[in-house]
């Protein structure tokens, strides 16, 4: 599956929706386009249950939301005495699964909780429904120590069928910046150590590229065979690309697509124009 951080977007009018398309039916074309989006929504508030019965029913069949976890949950009391909260987002969950637009939901764990945090994270993934797909961002940087820290976490990923978030910013952090929102998108994303490991069977890779989108040619290229292997294995690997303006994420998608067609040549799938054709692939989905 591939998808962009967002949904909504002013620049995107004439790229993912047809110009001067209504706000509320960006969605419904970014669902033409696009399989899967990652929900940064609910990490900052929770939205009523009947926003979320909007978001579905204005999505077309195959799609398929990934949300955050929320703040409050994940940051705020990191994992521990949010029974209430996390009832609340899994009654939310259960809207989107219902209506089959649940794709896996991921927490994203903050820089602060490193690895004397393994027994709560132990216990808040058993306590999570087995019957929705789940997914870990880690960010403290003693997670990456390829030794006891990074094997545990991966251990216990494995155990439970969680996917593990593979988080790659080296295309933002290449070089300096080019403009100003370049800056301060390097000033807020984390630069922890680039992974491969597969956990569970959807692998998900959020990449960040550059304004200049040629500059993330070079690690689309690398990424492409591994993701091109992670779906011959059987695999259903979830992409997401990111850009310091969100303008330019449907352009860093398509030439992800570009780099990983080059390595599935015995696959037919074409990248067609938008907004009147989607950019979804079967392949993917």
């Amino acid at each position: 599956m591939l998808g962009a951080p967002v949904w909504a977007c002013d620049q995107w009018g004439g790229l993912v929706y047809p110009n001067r398309t209504p706000r509320k039916d960006w969605l419904t074309w970014y669902s033409k386009a696009f399989n899967t989006v990652e929900g940064n929504s609910t990490f900052y508030a929770l939205p009523d249950a009947a926003t979320f019965q909007k978001w579905v029913d204005q999505t077309l069949d195959g799609f398929r939301f990934c949300f955050k976890f929320p703040r409050l949950i994940s940051h705020d009391q990191q994992l521990s005495h949010c029974d209430e909260p996390l009832r609340e987002f899994l009654g939310r969950l259960e809207i989107l699964a219902k209506g089959e637009r649940l794709g896996p939901t991921f927490l994203q764990l903050g820089p602060a909780f490193g690895p004397e945090g393994y027994e709560r994270l132990e216990r808040f993934l058993r306590s999570l429904p087995a019957e929705f797909s789940w997914a870990v961002e880690l960010r403290h940087h003693d997670w990456f120590d390829s030794s006891v820290n990074e094997n545990r976490v991966n251990d216990l990923l494995r155990r439970y069928q969680v996917d593990k978030v593979l988080f790659d910013s080296r295309p933002l952090f290449q070089s300096p910046p080019d403009d100003a929102i370049e800056a301060i998108s390097q000033g807020k994303k984390p630069r922890t150590p680039v992974r491969q490991t597969v956990t569970a069977d959807q692998p998900m890779l959020r990449i960040v590229g550059r304004n200049h989108v040629e500059l993330a040619d070079a690690f689309f290229m690398q990424w492409a065979p591994i993701v091109a292997a992670w779906i011959r294995d059987g695999q259903r690997p979830i992409i997401f690309t990111h850009a310091p303006n969100d303008a330019i994420a449907p352009t860093l998608a398509q030439r992800f697509m570009t780099a990983l067609q080059s390595h599935l040549p015995d696959v037919d799938f074409t990248i067609p124009s938008l907004p009147t054709s989607a950019i979804q692939l079967s392949l993917l989905e």
